[in-house]
This record gives C-alpha cells, sequence and structure tokens, in this order.
C-alpha cells in the first residue's frame, strides 16, 4: 500500500473505533452471541434482531483493541439489511481477504477494504475476524434452533471453538 493509502485506511479504522457503529441495544434480539480472543483479550456480544432471513438490526458491544472494536463496527454498518447468504457471503470475503487469499471486494462492502492493512500483522488477523466468527457462529445456532450462541477465538488455529 502507497503511505497515502495506508494513512487512508488507518483513518477510516480509528473513525470506526473512536464511534462504533451497531452500538445501541436492541429491544429485541433472535441471536445472541459472545465471542473471544484469548490471546489479546478481545470480547464481543452481538445482538441481532432478524425479520424474515434478514438481519434487521445489529448491536455490537467490544471490548478490545483498536482493530476488533472497528471489526465489529464495520460489521454492523455491513450486515444490517441482508441476507443470512450474503452475510455468509461478506464473512467468507473478509476471512479470504485478512488470511491474503485472492478474493475480490465487491463494491457494497463500505469500509471492510480498510481491513486489508491488517494482514501485515498476523497477529492481528484473529482481531479483525473475531466479530465475523462470532456473528456466523450465532447464525449457525440460530438455525439450529438456538438462541444464543458463545465462541473462543484462537491465534493457534482458524476454528472457533
Amino acid at each position: 500500500m502507497t503511505p497515502s493509502l495506508d494513512d487512508m485506511y488507518r483513518e477510516i479504522i480509528l473513525d470506526h473505533y473512536r464511534s462504533p457503529r451497531g452500538k445501541k441495544p436492541l429491544e429485541h434480539s433472535d441471536i445472541t452471541t459472545r465471542g473471544q480472543n484469548p490471546s489479546c483479550g478481545d470480547e464481543i456480544s452481538l445482538d441481532v434482531e432478524m425479520t424474515d432471513g434478514v438481519v434487521k438490526d445489529v448491536h455490537v458491544n467490544c471490548h478490545g483493541c483498536a482493530i476488533s472494536v472497528a471489526s465489529g463496527s464495520m460489521l454492523a454498518e455491513t450486515v444490517k439489511g441482508r441476507s443470512f447468504e450474503e452475510v455468509r457471503r461478506i464473512a467468507e470475503v473478509v476471512r479470504k481477504m485478512l488470511k491474503g487469499e485472492q478474493v475480490e471486494i465487491p463494491d457494497d462492502l463500505g469500509d471492510i477494504d480498510a481491513l486489508k492493512g491488517v494482514r501485515q500483522f498476523p497477529v492481528r488477523i484473529k482481531c479483525a475476524l473475531l466479530a465475523w466468527v462470532t456473528l456466523i457462529e450465532g447464525m449457525k445456532s440460530y438455525e439450529n434452533g438456538k438462541s444464543e450462541a458463545s465462541t473462543t477465538i484462537s491465534t493457534e488455529d482458524d476454528e472457533p471453538k
């Protein structure tokens, strides 16, 4: 990345960290899930309200580093109004992007492109993935008839525990 792009992406991440989106608590939640990254102490809780298979609203409560909070904020901004399948697709794009795999980033993903710079710091990839993996685990539980889920993200592997 060029220095000016680097600066722009850094500002986007800092903006999401300082003013995280999705902070308003929901009156009704269909999915409640929590995640943590024990290697760095990041913790997140997500509440999702669903309507006819579409994410109606999201509440994100993240405590951790700037990358983790910013990624949760980007998630809240991006998934609202999208179907389960769209959310899965977006989560897979984010995972591949952060792992350095070839992936085309759709134009409709807002600020998520700013997370590309995290690839330069492998230990921070789990911070950026925490919100996404936590949401996916919550969605899986919801599809299996459970409204709550919990997951732990480890720096040793890609899969939630």
